[in-house]
């Protein structure tokens, strides 16, 4: 009995020890996350409830972490205290510190100041408020004719804040042309001096005061930084436009303060709000500094952008939410540790979408969404006798309308995902609805779009089995210039000049930089671009932008670019295909000659202001054209294909091409 008791006391010490050992570890392991998460809340005490205060003219909401002030019943961000600092946001006007606005009738700036305060839920875990504003004939011409509901919340336990708002037209409502919705928020200049939008887009940045002693360049947004604060940025170009990025990549940007070390970051964890798709660019961050979110404009899409709201078509829309997220760190971190907690942040608002703290009926919930799934194939026999699947295909729900139109709505809600690598797609959390969908396939021309409507029910699961997509194509390829992917970032991108760099973009998306469009003429100082098939290379010999010649003195000329080419045999009878896919058209026109035909044998007409060349876009929107060309046409021999770009008033006029191919006739 006495060896049973050793044996049991033993086991029971080991057993002690194991447990002391293991929690050892789980204190390790949970500090040391804690300590990457930022919160500065002791790990051992609970995060304060949150607290609500009302004062004269605004209210305060305290979760221990932030406290958040706005103005009443204006509904404006006039303070956010966090770590110690008073307020993170500029000493300006209260009004400019953070706020909504929409553009309008023109260039008109509507803030959307509201008129009725509310609390909408209060606890020790949530605050919401909203502050909104009704529309009347009495306000025509002086206020945006909308509806505007603007949301506010702060949770327990979030350094941040929470913003969305709802915004309606009632069908008596006039038209109207609104071109731009937005967030807007002005962090401290004193602080905030390092920005971030991407792993490889971080710097230092200028100041506003450094832009006013700044030279202008050939457009307002650009400057020539000539006597800045810091010495390191002078002879430095600075233009908010160098800042842009699609939509699909803009979940998490923002800027740092040194000293202390603190973040201040925008956090988008979903697009189905914003317009025009997941290529969609927009800006982000740029010098104030300025912290965006920008749920719809016209930015590199132009006036082909639907922004007209009619009278006699009622229209509501829910725009975020999104969170204002803060972090700081201690003396031994630096700006990557914020950056990358601030991405730890924004995938976990990404997995929590759709939000089930929202308290706006407006905002469907995770069970009151649905589902779609299926598979995508690609059918083009003279590249593969089978189907091949639709890898990494972009598939989308969108309003229903016309292939491409998905480009240019603003009044509904999409939803986009990536295919696998065999085609199969899932796209989750759609509002109900009536959509179109759509899809388009890296390295394969043209746009596919199914050719029923896909109705969501909240719960409901669809599954649209095999879909197939049967690309544009005649014939056989018979030569093929850059790739079809939407851009012309293949193409020859020149060096900038030394005197208007951005340091930025010396070795990453070159095309970026300031005036590179002038470099065409320096490149082909006497006679146009001739790109010959079989001996010229498209990554070097294949300008990125059919831009116009400057004669100097403010005055342009036309360029025509020629592709030369043999064919062997051309039957006397047939047809052969020219696919020409535009990635960009600025106030432009191609017309195609063939052999130097006295006129046109196609246009595309005066298409496009998307001014992605002024922009440093390497895309705009996409056009996609497919043409005959009849055989006698052609010769056996040299034959020569003209693309002239006629219209010549601005530097900027000009396409991008994405893919062009000539395809022989069938058999």
């Amino acid at each position: 009995m006495a060896a049973v008791a050793k044996r049991r006391c033993r086991s029971l010490h080991v057993l002690l020890l194991t447990m002391a050992v293991e929690l050892l570890i789980m204190v390790s392991v949970c500090s040391a996350t804690t300590q990457s998460r930022k919160i500065l809340a002791d790990a051992n005490v609970a995060p304060r409830p949150v607290q609500l205060r009302k004062e004269r003219e605004q209210v305060v909401v305290d979760n221990g972490l932030v406290r958040v002030t706005l103005s009443t019943p204006g509904g404006f961000v006039t303070g956010i205290q966090y770590n110690g600092i008073n307020n993170v946001l500029a000493t300006v006007d209260r009004e400019d510190r953070g706020y909504w606005d929409v553009v309008w009738k023109g260039e008109t700036y509507d803030k959307l100041a509201t008129t009725n305060f509310k609390i909408v839920t209060q606890n020790d875990d949530q605050v919401e408020l909203s502050f909104s504003r009704t529309w009347s004939s009495s306000k025509q011409g002086k206020a945006v004719p909308l509806i505007v509901d603007k949301r506010i919340i702060v949770r327990r336990g979030v350094p941040g804040i929470y913003m969305y708002a709802i915004m309606e037209r009632l069908a008596e409502f006039p038209t109207v042309e609104m071109s731009q919705i937005r967030i807007v928020l002005r962090p401290r200049q004193d602080m905030f001096q390092y920005m971030a939008i991407s792993d490889n887009r971080q710097r230092i940045m200028p100041t506003e005061a450094d832009r006013d002693r700044s030279e202008p360049l050939a457009y307002k947004e650009a400057v020539l930084l000539t006597n800045p604060t810091d010495p390191d940025l002078r002879g430095q170009v600075d233009d908010k436009y160098q800042y842009s990025i699609e939509d699909k990549d803009n979940r998490v940007q923002g800027w740092m303060s040194n000293k202390p070390l603190v973040g201040l970051w925008m956090i988008t964890p979903s697009d189905e709000f914003r317009v025009g798709g997941p290529m969609k660019q927009d800006l982000t961050s740029h010098a104030g500094p300025t912290l965006l979110n920008m749920f719809a404009s016209t930015h590199y899409a132009g006036n082909d952008m639907d922004t007209e709201y009619k009278q006699g078509e009622p229209w509501k829309k829910v725009f975020g939410p999104v969170l204002v997220y803060l972090n700081s760190g201690s003396p031994q971190d630096n700006y990557k540790t914020l950056w990358e907690d601030a991405k730890r942040q924004m995938w976990e608002e990404v997995k929590n979408w759709p939000y089930n703290f929202v308290a706006s009926k407006d905002f469907p919930v995770a069970d009151q969404r649905g589902q779609v799934s299926g598979q995508l194939v690609v059918v083009d026999r003279y590249v593969s006798n089978r189907p091949v699947f639709a890898n990494s295909a972009h598939v989308g729900l969108a309003a229903p309308g016309h292939v491409g139109s998905w480009q240019t709505e603003t009044k509904g809600y999409q939803f986009w995902t990536e295919a696998d690598r065999q085609g199969g797609f899932v796209i989750n959390n759609v509002r109900p609805g009536n959509y179109n969908l759509f899809a388009w396939v890296p390295g394969v021309v043209g746009e596919y779009k199914l050719d029923v409507n896909v109705t969501i029910t909240p719960g409901g699961n669809i599954n649209l089995g095999l879909l197939t997509y049967n690309a544009p194509r005649n014939g056989p390829t018979l030569w093929e210039i850059g790739i079809p992917d939407r851009t012309a970032a293949e193409f020859f991108i020149p060096d900038p000049y030394p005197t208007l760099l951005n340091p930025l973009y010396i070795d990453q998306e070159r095309f970026r930089q300031y005036g590179l469009w002038d470099r065409y003429a320096e490149k082909y100082p006497q006679n146009d671009l001739v790109f010959t098939v079989g001996v010229s290379n498209y990554t070097r010999d294949w300008f990125y932008a059919h831009v116009t010649r400057n004669n100097g003195e403010g005055t342009y000329r036309p360029t025509t670019w020629k592709v030369v080419f043999q064919l062997n045999n051309v039957p006397r009878t047939g047809s052969y295909t020219l696919q020409l896919a535009l990635a960009s058209a600025s106030i432009a026109k191609v017309q195609v000659r063939f052999n130097d035909a006295k006129w046109p044998d196609f246009s595309t007409g005066r298409i496009g202001s998307d001014n992605a060349i002024a922009r440093h876009g390497i895309h705009g929107l996409y056009r996609f054209y497919s043409f005959q060309v009849p055989s006698h046409k052609l010769k056996e021999g040299d034959n020569t294909i003209s693309l002239t770009q006629p219209l010549s008033t601005s530097t900027f006029q000009g396409v991008m091409y994405d893919y062009i191919r000539l395809e022989g006739p069938g058999q």
